[in-house]
């Protein structure tokens, strides 16, 4: 029998509540209520004990992270569990090679979540949604590795003339004093300049590229792609917004899907239109109304996680 989404995340709030440090005899018993509520109930929370019990077995050091981060950040840990829980037991293995590194990163945000951060040298760092970055700072390097996602980073003057790598599974970005965005999805990183330059160096191929203020590439493990104009609005995420010139639909649904949990996809017949504008992030459901008072499509919501924009 499939669980509803509500009642997944109806287990994980119980979850959380039990191993936080206030939990009395009062919560345990409301907790045995709701067990015996419903058969879903118990089958929700059996789930979840299951899923606990294979992190266990992977090792102490993956388990016990999301438990601090339960008992520190309550509202995002409740948010971790949920998607957790509707892995199921399929998702284990995924979550063990692509989320769960994420989640005990230095610094990580949820989907739809921005953070800014300061760091130890003056240096300025914005991560966007669903990003996870690692910080070291040694005697020689200054770095960050991007696990996921997307930052900006403003770097400072170094008074140990330390250079500032961010390193990315596909390479390394090298700061020339200045200003970038570095993004990493789908084993791609691209990397944007807004100030000054950086150097860019593949993990695997030989040449060094540098980029210059108002330019752009992208690089795998397997090519580097050429230096390019890059948009005056790349960093318009850090304003909430997003800015898009004659992009074709399926694009744009495809960025949006980064800032909103669960499914969002495009039909194939209309993934060819176009369409231009500026979008606050904030509120994906209205840019999806208002698609459908500029398109000829219609919005398909099967549940609160999963959409379609399909033809008229």
């Amino acid at each position: 029998m499939a669980l509803e989404t509500a009642i997944l995340e109806a287990a994980a709030r119980w979850y959380v509540d039990l191993r936080c440090d206030d939990a009395d005899n009062a919560t345990r018993e409301a907790h045995l209520r709701w067990l015996e509520s419903a058969p879903g109930h118990r089958q929700a929370w059996e789930r979840l004990i299951r899923l606990q019990e294979r992190f266990d077995r992977i090792g102490p050091g993956m388990a016990e992270p999301t438990l601090k981060s339960a008992r520190i950040k309550r509202r995002e840990a409740l948010k971790v569990l949920s998607l957790l829980l509707a892995a199921g037991g399929a998702g284990t293995l995924a979550w063990r090679n692509t989320a769960l590194p994420s989640l005990i990163a230095d610094e990580h945000t949820m989907t739809g979540e921005s953070k800014s951060l300061s760091l130890e040298d003056g240096s300025q760092v914005r991560l966007n949604t669903a990003t996870a970055v690692n910080i070291h700072f040694g005697p020689s390097l200054r770095e960050l590795q991007l696990l996921n996602g997307e930052i900006l980073v403003e770097t400072a003057r170094d008074s140990l003339a330390r250079p500032f790598v961010v390193h990315t599974q596909e390479g390394s970005i090298r700061a020339l004093g200045t200003r970038f965005i570095v993004r990493r999805l789908d084993a791609r990183t691209q990397v944007c300049v807004l100030e000054q330059a950086v150097e860019v160096r593949s993990a695997i191929l030989t040449p060094t590229v540098r980029v210059e203020a108002g330019q752009q590439m992208w690089f795998n493990q397997d090519r580097m792609g050429n230096v390019q104009a890059a948009s005056p609005d790349a960093d318009a995420w850090t304003r909430g917004m997003l800015v898009v010139n004659n992009w074709r639909l399926e694009d744009l649904i495809l960025e949006l899907q980064r800032y909103r949990p669960g499914h969002l996809g495009c039909q194939a017949q209309i993934a060819e239109l176009r369409i231009s504008g500026v979008f606050q992030l904030r509120d994906i459901d209205t840019i999806l109304e208002n698609l459908s008072s500029t398109l000829p499509v219609r919005i398909r919501r099967l549940s609160r996680y999963w959409t379609r924009v399909e033809s008229v």
